[in-house]
């Protein structure tokens, strides 16, 4: 791997009297995919949600390309290149493929307050990405609502794609799709690699996580218990030290 794009040092957070984190050591190197796995309660979410700025770690450190960040938003995080695809894709139903992927970030014809929506380039851009992530037989005036599971989640994708992001977190990326339409967004996720983009992955299913990660992570009750290459490990051992909480 390359040089480390995102590295965390000792973060804890808590929550009234439950710690969540513990002293939590943490890197993605540029170009890579880092599996990021534990049961229930582990401490996963939390952890994705303070790199994307939504909490704020109780002490620790966070570097972005070797600069100390502390993100107070999402928006923040957003600008600085860490987008997160979420269980729910953070997609609207009702609005078509363009307007999602411009969500919060239309096009604009007009100068001052006063602006249009440019629809006609929000569209070229949309088709052409589409294009690119594997769908393009997909109208980009098609509601997100008739896409399926696995093409939604490459439009979140393709939209973090285009605003330029250096870091992408998925979360349950393989939840609720088909075994077809799982395998398609592995490959999407793998391919990031050569745009270079890092990625993060979250995940219960281990198999999904080993088939794709460079590196897995395992958090047990807010601690870091196994940080480890995938070609020194196994789905079935990584899964056993899940079970017991520890590294075995």
């Amino acid at each position: 791997m390359g040089e480390d794009l995102l590295v965390l040092e000792k973060i804890t957070k808590r929550f009234g009297n439950v710690v969540a984190l513990r002293d939590v050591d943490f890197r993605v190197a540029r170009r890579e995919i880092v599996g990021l796995v534990g049961d229930n309660g582990a401490g996963k979410s939390t952890l994705a949600k303070i790199i994307v700025g939504y909490y704020r770690p109780d002490s620790g450190r966070i570097f972005l390309e070797g600069k100390e960040v502390r993100f107070s938003s999402p928006q923040e995080a957003r600008r600085a290149g860490i987008e997160i695809v979420y269980q729910d894709m953070a997609l609207v139903d009702y609005m078509n493929i363009y307007r999602n992927i411009f969500l919060g970030r239309e096009i604009g014809i007009g100068f001052g307050p006063i602006k249009i929506l440019n629809k006609k380039a929000m569209k070229e851009v949309a088709l052409k990405l589409i294009k690119e992530i594997g769908i393009a037989d997909k109208d980009p005036d098609i509601e997100v609502s008739k896409l399926s599971g696995g093409e939604r989640q490459a439009i979140a994708i393709a939209r973090a794609i285009y605003f330029g992001a250096k870091l992408i977190i998925f979360d349950e990326p393989t939840s609720a799709l088909s075994v077809r339409e799982t395998e398609n967004v592995l490959k999407l996720i793998s391919s990031l690699k050569d745009r270079g983009i890092s990625s993060i992955v979250i995940s219960h299913n281990i198999r999904h996580v080993h088939a794709i990660s460079d590196r897995i992570v395992v958090l047990e009750k807010g601690s870091k218990i196994l940080d480890i290459p995938k070609s020194s490990t196994t789905p079935e051992e990584i899964e056993r030290v899940i079970a017991f909480g520890r590294a075995v």
